[in-house]
């Protein structure tokens, strides 16, 4: 039986009041050094995404399945690094891996048997031809789309409305537009994300909505003689998650083939976490170009991109994708020992079957207290929308209930659960979770809905 949406937002309001007051009242060494850390750093912190209300919580370390804060808790984590941490912390064959190469040397600026190997391997998973390496998801996307336009000698991107891809200018427009600033759903207007981006980088990047192959086909159709690339997450990652519809990704591949559009996949929360070889494997559609970090890398600073032969190659004919640190010793041996070592074919079942109780643990648990929510199942990566359907494009994304998620992260983190701090977000399971762990999230998520829905 369903409860009325306004008598839950009302008791999830009072669940956020208190259970922000415990917040403060648990964590006063964070919060010291948050004020300390405010002196030096915009927001006290060493990215925007790690902004917290009131303050964010600041970590000593991680160890298997759990993190630890200054002051003192020990945490599961499901924030898992935003999804880079699928090998848990610490895990002893990266830790080895990253000490053998440290006592050869931690960095050269050439490359070295380890790299070989590693871009090997991804090749093996993905069923792309060449590889090159860079240093964070940024990178990759900011490569590849430079090379894709130089590739079809078009200047014109075309992205997802609502999707993240990095912060760099070309794809920092409708990431999280209002509503009304957004434009007609089927025509998105393109929305500058950040200040500082030059009103003219505007002309070049155009946006579509997500699962709509209609509004891709009128948008290619009307100007695919100057679009030379179209960057999408196949599975979308920046509003919960959104599963492609069926035969969506294939009409993708198809469109993009018949005007002469090259298809990057953003696979960098996607790529050996769903699936060994991401959702290129799980979906069956290959793209010209694909985007890899996060989870790649065990935890380390680590970034690639790629794609048929012919258009890597096009870096051989004067297309620039450089860095000083690109294929770093340590990162390509984390990288190598993640996923030869440890996201190995036991992994990915321990992490189907951690995957299927946590979703459909959390789905009984709703269905039965009557609130409006869906849960998505990727066995590492999963979502709660509170919503009454999942969502299919961006405009969806204005029915989840804010307040439900945000007394729900007050609600976990008191109880020693790490989730990630926005309802756009997803959690990761690592290959050191247990059964354990999953069962006591389940029991910390019934305490909730108790209270929540009368």
């Amino acid at each position: 039986m369903s409860v009325p949406n306004q008598v839950i937002d009302q008791r999830a309001e009072e669940v956020l009041t208190q259970e922000r007051r415990r917040f403060e009242e648990r964590t006063p060494k964070s919060k010291a050094l948050y004020e300390r850390a405010e002196a030096s750093m915009p927001f006290g912190v060493a990215s925007s995404f790690q902004a917290g209300d009131p303050y964010p919580i600041y970590l000593t370390g991680g160890r298997g399945s759990r993190v630890h804060d200054v002051d003192g808790h020990s945490y599961i984590d499901y924030h898992n690094g935003f999804g880079s941490m699928a090998a848990g912390h610490a895990h002893p064959k990266v830790r080895a891996a990253i000490e053998k190469a440290a006592e050869s040397g931690t960095h050269f600026a050439a490359t070295t048997k380890t790299a070989v190997l590693l871009a090997e391997e991804l090749k093996r998973r993905f069923g792309i031809e060449k590889v090159r390496f860079t240093n964070s998801g940024t990178e990759a996307t900011m490569d590849a789309v430079r090379l894709a336009r130089a590739a079809a000698g078009k200047d014109i991107l075309l992205k997802m409305e609502g999707s993240y891809h990095g912060h760099h200018d070309a794809v920092m427009y409708s990431i999280i537009p209002s509503m009304d600033s957004g434009g007609p759903s089927e025509r998105p207007w393109t929305v500058p994300f950040s200040r500082g981006i030059p009103a003219g980088e505007a002309d070049f990047t155009k946006v579509v909505p997500f699962n709509d192959p209609e509004a891709l086909e009128q948008t290619l159709r009307e100007e695919g003689d100057q679009i030379g690339a179209l960057i999408m997450e196949p599975i979308m990652m920046n509003i919960g998650i959104v599963m492609p519809l069926p035969g969506y990704l294939e009409r993708v591949r198809e469109l993009c083939t018949e005007h002469g559009v090259l298809l990057i996949f953003d696979e960098v929360k996607t790529g050996v976490t769903v699936a060994p070889g991401g959702a290129t494997e799980l979906f069956g559609v290959q793209p010209d170009l694909l985007c890899l970090a996060k989870s790649i890398g065990g935890g380390t600073p680590i970034g690639a991109f790629g794609g048929r032969a012919d258009i890597m190659d096009e870096i051989t004919k004067g297309v620039a994708a450089l860095g000083t640190f690109n294929g770093n010793p340590l990162s390509m041996g984390a990288a190598l020992a993640t996923l030869t070592e440890v996201l190995t074919p036991d992994a990915y079942q321990h992490l189907a079957k951690l995957g299927t109780r946590l979703a459909g643990g959390t789905q009984e648990i709703l269905d039965r207290h009557g609130i409006k929510a869906v849960t998505t199942d990727l066995g590492c990566k999963g979502s709660i929308t509170f919503r009454d359907k999942p969502i299919e494009s961006y405009r969806d994304f204005a029915e989840v209930d804010d307040s439900l998620f945000d007394a729900y992260w007050f609600w976990s983190v008191n109880r020693d659960l790490y989730q990630t701090p926005g309802k756009e977000e997803q959690w990761t399971i690592s290959a050191q979770h247990s059964e354990a762990d999953i069962d006591y999230t389940l029991e910390v998520f019934e305490g909730y809905c108790e209270l929540v829905a009368p």
